[in-house]
């Protein structure tokens, strides 16, 4: 048996004779295709060498003295090695580290035999070159965030699930054979399934990241909560120094802001419009009313003179570093465009955010929502958020994905009444807060869902921070005979008691009246 080193420099010999330039550059198309899929299985086999072989790498005793695999050669980690030896980036060589942890097997002190890897089928596939190093981690990384929450059992049977559709087969159960040699079950795996009858296309590392992410909403319905609070911490939006006469935008949005700009981008590509409007100054007029919410604007904008808003001299009630109020900015800047009489229409109505929830998790408020166009799943609290301020269209299927009815329940706040309560309230409810109340959004006081009906009497203005984190930031809002009074938390206010919100000017509201009541 020729040694692996041997093997492998005859193949690098081999490639080297169809590196010729004259070789490739004479295929047909279909040959240069084939030549591709071929190059493919040769690139997902040499990387399964490299993970086994780090796998293999033995971890060094606590407290014996010997040297680690990686000092042996002068290196300080494995990471730094790989660099060297396999001329990558740090980020590359992290990705074998990583992906020699979830595939190593130990060895049983007692029998001397191979223990199972952490993930035995995934392991199989990368050893048949099924999967390369970005779809095994793809496929464990969902599984992995929420290990503490999903039990081993569950895990083994998703590892079974997502290494059949790394192959392109059915389903296959984790049986006795999930605690069996890899290399057993990729033989096993092979001569099952192998050209059968539910054989299909393989999955992408896309693939196998979207189906694990929808196996830890079954397995994990809890773990929203804290991904939202994570996510929330993690936003922002911030420009970067210009260069080349361009200035890059560089930040994390959340699944939600995502959406929008997603379906507005949609909107502006969508062959039947005329694409987006070039870059320039087009001037158009205005009428009284949008010229006194400006001018509002602007007086708050000279008033604070660029510092912490009135009222929160401590900054206590805005606590957001500037890219996350950038991001939210933009979020609120997007509810606004999307609702622009200028803005193209997609499938015949303004571009519209959709998000899809169970009517039980939507009740019980534990579990996943999905965004239209995004495949990052989102929280409930999301999902609430966005119903607050739109519409909700229930949806029935039954069991087979049929639709089976459709209805309609409006609960949008009209334009006359979005007028009326921004009139009320001037600014966001919230006190330190000075969004003006035309860039805010309407807040349900009581839930919609809860009987609340669609009226200005239940109707408030909030930002989009302040409405999106409403239920976890100690904020309470009750209308008191027409009139809203806040409560804010213990640290803003020992005593708790519920006062009346003051807008930071009565100007404004004195100025404004009359151009809702002249006919």
């Amino acid at each position: 048996m020729n040694h692996p080193v041997d093997v492998l420099d005859q193949v690098v010999s081999d490639l080297d004779g169809v590196l010729r330039p004259d070789t490739v550059a004479g295929l047909s198309d279909a040959e240069k295709l084939e030549l591709l899929r071929a190059a493919g299985d040769v690139v997902r086999r040499v990387e399964a060498l490299v993970v086994e072989t780090v796998a293999s790498v033995p971890a060094r005793p606590a407290g014996s003295g010997d040297p680690a695999f990686c000092g042996q050669f002068g290196c300080r980690s494995m990471s730094e090695l790989l660099q060297r030896v396999l001329r990558t980036d740090a980020a590359g060589a992290g990705r074998v580290v990583k992906a020699a942890r979830l595939v190593r097997r130990e060895v049983d002190i007692s029998s001397g035999g191979w223990l199972p890897a952490l993930w035995p089928q995934l392991r199989a596939a990368l050893v048949d070159g099924a999967v390369g190093i970005t779809g095994l981690l793809a496929a464990t990384g969902p599984i992995e965030q929420a290990r503490g929450h999903v039990p081993a059992a569950d895990r083994l049977r998703a590892d079974a699930e997502l290494a059949a559709w790394a192959r392109g087969l059915a389903h296959t159960e984790p049986g006795a054979d999930a605690d069996a040699d890899a290399d057993a079950d990729a033989d096993a795996v092979s001569d099952a399934h192998a050209d059968g009858p539910d054989a299909g296309p393989v999955a992408t590392p896309e693939d196998l990241r979207i189906l694990a992410q929808r196996i830890v909403m079954f397995l994990d319905p809890d773990g929203a909560e804290p991904v939202e609070e994570i996510a929330m911490r993690g936003r922002g939006v911030i420009l970067g120094r210009a260069k080349n006469g361009l200035i890059p935008i560089r930040g994390d949005l959340l699944p939600v802001t995502a959406g929008q700009l997603q379906r507005i981008w949609d909107a502006y590509l969508n062959p039947k419009v005329d694409g987006p409007p070039l870059p320039g100054v087009r001037f158009v007029p205005s009428d009284d009313e949008d010229a006194g919410d400006m001018q509002g604007a602007r007086d708050r904008a000279d008033r604070d003179g660029g510092v912490l808003p009135s009222g929160d001299p401590g900054g206590q009630v805005d606590t957001r570093s500037r890219a996350q109020r950038q991001h939210d900015a933009l979020a609120a800047m997007l509810g606004i465009a999307a609702r622009h009489d200028e803005t193209p229409k997609l499938g015949g109505a303004a571009p519209t955010l959709v998000v899809s929830v169970t009517a039980e998790d939507y009740a019980t408020g534990h579990g996943w929502a999905h965004i239209d166009g995004v495949d990052t799943p989102t929280t409930i609290g999301a999902a609430r958020h966005t119903a607050c301020g739109g519409t909700i269209q229930r949806v029935l299927f039954d069991p087979e994905g049929r639709i089976i009815g459709i209805g309609n329940t409006d609960r949008i706040f009209t334009t006359h009444q979005r007028r009326a309560i921004a009139l009320r309230d001037t600014e966001c409810l919230i006190p330190g807060c000075h969004v003006p109340a035309s860039w805010c959004e309407i807040h349900h006081v009581q839930e919609h869902s809860r009987g609340g009906p669609t009226h200005t009497d239940n109707g408030v203005t909030l930002c989009w921070h302040h409405h999106r984190t409403l239920d976890s930031s100690g904020w309470e809002i009750r209308m008191d005979n027409g009139l809203p009074v806040v409560r804010g938390p213990t640290w803003w206010d020992p005593h708790r008691r519920w006062r009346t919100p003051r807008p930071s000017s009565t100007f404004t509201r004195r100025t404004r009246q009359p151009t809702v009541l002249r006919r």
